[in-house]
């Protein structure tokens, strides 16, 4: 009672695109007024009915979020008997009971007795739970596997094998112990030739998990790796740099690089588990934190919030938090998900002009923000300000060739996402725009 369970999932809901469900509501809207209910016939017939609606709505295999009762956890197993993820949303007794206390709840009347009865379902709480969240974006990240946290000891149980970035390697000791494949860090991991020495170097079973330790290039091949191998095997993600951690480790998307274009082959392979440890940030060199601050930029952007101003902690926690309710709501890239490639297209159309050997990701997006925001009619003065992009040399022909694939373009049409009042969304362009927003950002 007054953790807000009401409150914060309403707004998860919203966030995620399902519908919401408050089981006491729906006890009241079928029964009457709750109090009535245990004045006249007692607790153990409200439980009756609330672990009946909690049943119901569970079963109906609809994704949804459902605030439950306290109760159905003090009184009967009964979360442990549905195939949902439960989370904890913790509240400390004091400020439960400032809310609670003056409510026509049945069980809010006595200070004494409330705080007797938090102190009695507190570990029963800590049992049925899967997770634990102190707000919405704890719930986000606990129903998308992504973990914000220190590196634990128990990473995967069994069978274990690690795809790791060489460098990353020499830094920090591996996150499990298992067989170790290393990878090259940055663009050129994501290659035809690393993907098939990592197919025919593995000896896991289908009962394995591949765990990718490294940037955002890394978890990228990896996750591919794990897509395909064995038709498909479990998978966590490691990621060791500011772009995997706010970004390119969450939400399933794998891919490599061909010649023609940037992520051109690839797979939707959600991990079983995404690890975010932030003090894995500790040891990246400025010029890498800067690449992964043009997606904090884009986030922050996209949400209306100025999430780079943020300590660094929070920072990566509100952007995976963002990024990764956008991606339960569109798990395979076909609508809302979409606004993610704010700057991208134009970002990936640059990497590619130069065959992925001189301009970096980070540096790119950057530049496809500004030509994004100029497209939008927006102020282009935060990306201006905190990333400072500057025009790159690059082959037009093979930048715009590339921009002309991009995977978001339907019927030879060029499709955009750009920036508005209430976030991002996608558009068609005319060809000319786009071809003199993307000059614009080439040097002589």
């Amino acid at each position: 009672m007054g953790a807000g369970k009401s409150t914060v999932g309403r707004e998860v809901a919203l966030r995620l695109g399902r519908p919401f469900y408050d089981v006491d509501e729906e006890v009241e809207r079928a029964e009457g007024p709750i109090g009535e209910l245990f004045e006249q016939k007692g607790e153990a017939a409200f439980r009756e009915l609330e672990a009946r609606f909690t049943r119901d709505l569970a079963e109906r295999r609809q994704p949804s979020v459902i605030a439950v009762g306290g109760g159905a956890v003090e009184t009967r197993n009964l979360l442990d008997n549905l195939d949902v993820l439960t989370v904890h949303l913790d509240v400390d007794v004091d400020t439960a009971w400032t809310r609670a206390q003056g409510s026509r709840r049945p069980l809010a009347r006595e200070e004494g007795e409330f705080r007797r009865r938090y102190e009695r379902r507190r570990p029963l709480y800590e049992q049925a739970a899967d997770a634990r969240a102190e707000d919405g974006d704890g719930i986000v990240l606990a129903a998308g596997g992504v973990t914000v946290s220190a590196m634990p000891a128990d990473l995967v149980p069994g069978p274990v094998g690690l795809v790791a970035d060489e460098r990353v390697l020499e830094l920090y000791p591996a996150p499990v112990e298992g067989p170790v494949l290393t990878v090259p860090p940055g663009e050129e991991a994501k290659t035809v030739a690393s993907a098939e020495r990592l197919w025919r170097e593995l000896r896991l079973d289908r009962s394995g998990t591949l765990v990718a330790f490294g940037g955002g290039c890394t978890t990228d091949l990896a996750g591919l790796v794990a897509a395909t191998y064995l038709r498909g095997i479990d998978w966590i993600a490691v990621p060791t740099t500011l772009v995997g951690q706010v970004d390119a480790a969450i939400g399933g998307k794998t891919a490599i690089n061909l010649p023609e274009g940037k992520n051109l082959v690839g797979a939707f392979h959600w991990p079983v588990r995404t690890m975010i440890d932030p003090e894995l940030l500790v040891t990246l060199p400025e010029e890498q934190r800067r690449e992964g601050l043009a997606e904090v930029v884009k986030t922050g952007l996209l949400a209306g919030e100025p999430f780079w101003e943020l300590p660094e902690g929070e920072l990566v926690r509100r952007c995976a938090a963002f990024k990764t309710a956008l991606c339960l709501r569109d798990p395979y890239d076909r609508g809302a998900r979409q606004v993610l490639n704010l700057g991208h297209t134009f970002a990936h159309a640059l990497e590619a002009g130069t065959g992925y050997e001189t301009v970096t990701h980070g540096r790119a997006v950057a530049l496809g923000l500004l030509a994004a925001l100029r497209l939008s009619g927006r102020p282009t003065e935060t990306v201006v300000d905190v990333l400072a992009p500057v025009p790159v040399k690059v082959d037009r022909e093979r930048a715009w060739e590339a921009l002309k694939r991009d995977k978001k373009s339907i019927g030879g049409e060029l499709t955009l996402v750009l920036l508005g009042d209430d976030g991002g969304y996608t558009t068609s362009a005319p060809e000319t725009d786009v071809r003199r927003a993307l000059d614009e950002l080439i040097a002589d």
